[in-house]
């Protein structure tokens, strides 16, 4: 049964940051959010490299230290914050699997679950 599960509130993801989210309650994060340019993107917590390996190094850490790129803390690959294309590393033309978000009318972030799942989306 599909369901849309609330992550946070918009403004719980400041300018510049991102966010792990475990929507499904699996003990791992499954999806994270970050915004740049005052949008707001959500991507699987999977590497196409490293067949969906989590991408961050600690929690919520997805970013570069400039925060201009997503990296893999497995390898170092860089993807592009808006269109999750990967544009340095051992992926490079491979793309992060997009989360469909939806902002409500209250600021509230949600998905719908169940979230697509790397295997579905990288045969």
């Amino acid at each position: 049964m599909n369901a849309h599960v609330r992550l946070c509130h918009a403004d719980e993801v400041p300018e510049g940051s991102s966010r792990g989210f475990d929507p499904a309650g699996s003990g791992r994060d499954a999806l994270f959010v970050v915004r740049r340019a005052s949008r707001v993107h959500a991507w699987l917590d999977a590497c196409p490299h490293w067949r969906g390996a989590p991408m961050a190094w600690r929690k919520d850490a997805y970013l570069s230290g400039d925060r201009t790129a997503i990296v893999c803390a497995a390898h170092g690959a860089r993807f592009d914050i808006a269109s999750g294309l990967c544009t340095l590393g051992p992926c490079l033309g491979q793309s992060l699997t997009r989360v469909p978000l939806i902002e409500n009318e209250s600021g509230e972030l949600l998905v719908q679950l169940p979230l697509p799942t790397f295997e579905e989306t990288n045969p």
